[in-house]
């Protein structure tokens, strides 16, 4: 993990992105609003994990399936550190309830830029405690991080290039600027994604894939 570029807390996340909300300018065109703060996301097939008694993977063999759900968070940009909290509950359902059962259950925050780099990756465990005769129980789970502005800022050059009016019948009028490879790459660059999701083997993740 490079440090100037992301500090992880060390139970959890954190993430980046923009957000955008375009308005009609007075002059023609649209203007969007682009945001610091990052946006959380799961990964597809490790929003929920199952356990099973056994190498059969049947429905008559599942001992214990989990579900991560609720993902929120909130930012605080006003400073050079971007910081971002977020919380999600985790729901299980177990098959046999006779006795009180302690399960812990491991999950990830992987911290991407531009796409497709991983800046960072952290695994924590959420607690679950399930009361004898209960088959059901439910855990919370928060985690933050924080972003260099520096790094998830666009530099002059380019935000120019972005929100330069454009009249009809200029020569560019109709070309959008992300179509521009230098101005596509500062954007990535300067674009950062939390996924979180629960910490998988390779038989799990497979079973999720394809039932």
């Amino acid at each position: 993990m490079k440090a100037p570029i992301l500090a992880a807390s060390a139970c959890l996340l954190v993430l980046g992105g923009c957000a955008g909300k375009g308005e009609v300018d007075a002059t023609g065109g649209i203007t969007a609003v682009r945001s610091a703060c990052p946006s959380v996301a799961i990964p597809a097939a490790t929003g929920d994990v199952t356990l099973f008694e056994g190498a059969s993977r049947d429905q008559g063999s599942i001992d214990l399936a989990a579900l991560m759900t609720n993902v929120r968070s909130t930012c605080a940009d006003a400073t050079d550190q971007i910081a971002t909290t977020v919380t999600f509950d985790v729901r299980a359902r177990r098959t046999h309830a006779e006795a009180a059962r302690d399960v812990s259950l491991p999950y990830f925050i992987t911290v991407v830029r531009g796409g497709s780099a991983v800046v960072a990756k952290r695994i924590g465990h959420v607690a679950l405690h399930f009361d004898a005769g209960q088959t059901r129980a439910e855990a919370h789970g928060q985690a933050s991080s924080t972003v260099a502005r520096s790094a998830a800022t666009l530099s002059d050059e380019v935000r120019q290039k972005l929100t330069r009016k454009r009249k009809a019948g200029d020569q560019d009028a109709a070309v959008d600027p992300l179509s521009q490879p230098d101005v596509r790459q500062a954007v990535l660059r300067a674009s950062f994604e939390a996924l979180v999701g629960f910490q998988l083997t390779d038989d799990q993740l497979k079973y999720n894939a394809t039932r």
